[in-house]
Formats: structure tokens, C-alpha cells, sequence
């Protein structure tokens, strides 16, 4: 090319979630019976749509105007509808110009980074989901900018070592929280939301809230909206359908922005979000308009609660199953669907190996673990992929020093589930021991 035309943060865009589905279908193609536990999509992992939302979508769909462009910002009637059942909770007030929707949350945090100043950084959790981290290292074109989760203290943020990233590296404009976490699958009680927003007030940061899995919260465990304890700083929640109802494929998300008024800056970046969603005119309109009616149905309460029994009990399988085998830090999911297994320090090394009986299958995954810098979790997690057929995502690709691995509790099968976890923990101990068996 006459000139380099490569973006300096391209660099930074990698999604391995997906990225290991091309080595679980090469290994398919081997013959390799493959559990796909690494994207949580429920849909995909065989759970049911009930009829009543399916009727609902299908009655939008025989009118004209789910056919037709929606405004910039969303459908109204939509937006008014969401505002109402934020307010009514007393927490901070919003109308329904507060309210942005986009193709998926993928969209929208690509929109709200990508319209930050390049020397503006956010700061986020490691691990932390990657769109997120990819996103904001893209917009810098530096890697990502991070505050710790403690494996040892239930994946709860590390809160003196955000406070320090923040007061000395002033280059720190925004704060995420995910809540529910993805991908450790915790959720953070009321009162280190409180901390966190004060650090972001004392040093006048705006935060950003995904709030995706807001509604999804099991084991007796409680958390709050940040809308509900954000007081007066500026925010920015992202919520959406894709795993609540769940309808990923709708790709249909939303923001929610508090306290704009109290800051001409904050406001104008806002405002450069609306006016880059404008140039591509608006979002998809039938999931919008699906939203209200699916949401104040009769059955979807006993709906969801439904959904979050199954995930309960899912997550207490895999705890009580994972929590004995050694040389792993495992902490019960309370909320999303994920549960993130961290290898204590020195757990891993580079001659760790599993059985494999197929010799094609056995020479991929050796070229797949040659090269000298593969992080250690992408070996262990290749290696289970090959002899058990168990395809989860190493925790090294969510932004993080630590090593393991995330894998969905999605499973709707419980007898398949508990069998998956019961080969996790075998397989472990097996690849664990494998070096001094050597």
C-alpha cells in the first residue's frame, strides 16, 4: 500500500471466544465428539423459547411497521417504557432521550469507546469481559488499562488497587463495572458498588455500567442497578435481551445515561454517541418492539425464575465438583451463567499433557502448543479440547495475568452437566500430575 492504512489499536481486537471454535471444528472434522461450553448463548445450548414470546414476535412481525425504520435513539414507546421502570425504583431519573439503542451490546461498546478522546482511558476489571477490553485498547491503541479481581476473595474487585491505578495514572477518565461479572460469574455487593462510585466521584470519572446480566442472580445473592446508587456522577449503564429473555440473535441493546446535565463534557460526548449511531440511522426495530410486551407478560416472571433455578443448582454442581481437585481456585457463580477456574501459581507448566488416541488429532494440537510464548491455560485448554472434547475459553484471553479457564453453566441437560464437570475435574488432576508421570 502507498500508505499504512492499519489502524494503530488493530492490534488489540481479539475475541477468543470464538476463535477457538475453529480449532473445536477442525478437531470435529477429526471425529472429536465436541461439548461447545465456551459462548453463552442459551439458545444454541438447547434451551427453549416458550410459545408465548414466540407468538408475540410472530404477531409483530405481520405488521408493516416493524418493517420500517425506527428513530435514531429507538422506538419511543419503547424508550418510555424503559425509563418508566428505571424511575419508578427511585434511584436516578431519566427520560426517554436518556435511553440509546443499538445492534447489541457489541455495538454500543464499540460506540462508547470508540467516541472517547484517544488520550481518555477506561478503566476495567481483569479479567474482564474481552469486547470490553479489546474495545478500549483499540481506541487507544495501547493495551488495556486494568484493576484486579481476586480469585481468592470471591472475584471481588482489588478496591486499593483500583484506587492507586486511578490517583496515579491520570490518563483514567471512566470506570467499568460488569455486574454480574462475565466471565467470573460473581456479583458485587451494594456496598463495593457504593465504594467503587465514590472512587469514581473523588476523582471525577464517569462510569460505565454493563449491566447485561442484571436480572439474571441466583444463591440468595442481591445487587443494586447502578442507577439506584449513582447519585451525581455521570454514567453510562448497557443493558440488553440477548441473555435475559435470551435472544442474542436479535441483537437488540441499550443505554442508559445519568447525570449527562451535570457535566457540559460528559453531555458532548454523549451527544458524539447519539451522532455516530445517527450516521447509520438506527437500530433494528422488532426486538424494540417486542421488548415491552415480553417483559410485562404474565408467565415471563415464573419465566426467568425458571431459567436462574436451573442455573442455581447448575452452579452448585460444578462448585461442590471443581472445589476438591487440587491446584485449582474455584468460587461458586451467584449471577450470569459463567464460572471462571483459576490455576494456582505454578500449576502449569509447558510439559503438561494430556492422552490422545487420534494421531491427526494429537499432531494439531502439538503444532497448536508449540510456539514458545502460548500462554500456559491456552495449552491446558487445547489439550482438553483434544482428549475430552470440552471446549471452554483460557482465562489469559479475558485481559488477565491469572491462568484457567471460563466455562458456561448452560448445559440444560443435568445429567450431560454433571458428567462435563465430573470429566473437567478428572482431567485436571490427570494434566496436573501428567509431568511428573513423565
Amino acid at each position: 500500500m502507498r500508505n499504512n492504512i492499519v489502524h494503530m489499536g488493530a492490534g488489540e481486537l481479539t475475541y477468543e471466544i470464538r476463535a477457538i471454535v475453529e480449532i473445536a471444528e477442525k478437531l470435529q472434522r477429526l471425529g472429536v465428539k465436541v461439548n461447545m461450553e465456551n459462548i453463552g448463548d442459551p439458545v444454541a445450548k438447547g434451551e427453549r423459547i416458550p410459545l408465548w414470546m414466540k407468538n408475540i414476535v410472530a404477531d409483530l412481525a405481520l405488521q408493516d411497521c416493524s418493517y420500517a425504520y425506527c428513530p435514531t435513539k429507538g422506538l419511543l414507546e419503547t424508550r418510555e417504557f424503559l425509563a418508566e421502570r428505571t424511575n419508578r425504583r427511585g434511584g436516578a431519573q431519566i427520560s426517554p432521550e436518556d435511553i440509546i439503542f443499538f445492534n447489541g451490546l457489541g455495538d454500543a461498546i464499540q460506540k462508547v469507546y470508540g467516541m472517547l478522546r484517544r488520550e481518555a482511558r477506561v478503566i476495567g476489571p481483569s479479567p474482564t469481559y474481552s469486547t470490553h477490553s479489546s474495545g478500549e485498547a483499540a481506541h487507544a491503541g495501547q493495551p488495556p488499562v486494568s484493576y484486579l479481581l481476586d480469585p481468592d476473595n470471591h472475584w471481588y474487585p482489588n478496591l486499593e488497587d483500583l484506587r492507586l491505578s486511578v490517583r496515579y495514572n491520570p490518563s483514567i477518565s471512566g470506570l467499568l463495572i460488569i455486574n454480574p461479572d462475565n466471565p467470573t460469574g460473581a456479583v458485587y455487593p451494594e456496598s463495593i458498588l457504593e465504594e467503587m462510585i465514590d472512587i469514581a466521584r473523588r476523582h471525577d470519572l464517569f462510569v460505565i455500567a454493563d449491566e447485561v446480566y442484571g436480572n439474571i442472580v441466583y444463591n440468595g445473592q442481591a445487587t443494586r442497578p447502578i442507577s439506584d446508587l449513582i447519585g451525581r456522577v455521570p454514567a453510562i449503564a448497557l443493558k440488553g435481551i440477548s441473555k435475559e429473555l435470551p435472544w442474542p440473535g436479535a441483537r437488540c441493546g441499550w443505554i442508559e445515561v445519568y447525570n449527562a446535565d451535570r457535566d457540559a463534557v460528559f453531555a458532548r460526548y454523549v451527544k458524539s454517541i447519539v451522532d455516530s449511531k445517527m450516521v447509520e440511522v438506527c437500530s433494528t426495530t422488532l426486538p424494540q418492539k417486542a421488548i415491552p410486551a415480553i417483559l410485562t407478560h404474565p408467565e415471563y416472571p415464573a419465566y426467568l425464575d425458571e431459567r436462574k433455578a436451573r442455573y442455581e443448582k447448575h452452579s452448585q454442581i460444578a462448585f461442590d465438583l471443581l472445589r476438591a481437585v487440587p491446584g485449582v481456585k474455584v468460587n461458586r457463580t451467584n449471577g450470569a451463567f459463567y464460572m471462571a477456574v483459576a490455576f494456582e501459581p505454578g500449576a502449569l507448566n509447558a510439559h503438561q499433557t494430556l492422552p490422545i488416541a487420534n494421531p491427526e488429532v494429537r499432531q494439531l494440537v502439538e503444532t497448536l502448543v508449540a510456539p514458545p510464548d502460548l500462554p500456559e491455560d491456552k495449552r491446558f485448554v487445547y489439550y482438553l479440547l483434544a482428549s475430552a472434547g470440552i471446549c471452554v475459553v483460557p482465562l489469559s484471553s479475558f485481559c488477565t495475568a491469572e491462568r484457567g479457564f471460563r466455562i458456561t453453566l448452560l448445559e440444560p441437560n443435568r445429567e450431560e452437566f454433571t458428567g462435563i464437570f465430573r470429566t473437567i475435574a478428572a482431567k485436571i488432576t490427570e494434566y496436573l500430575a501428567s509431568d511428573r508421570l513423565g
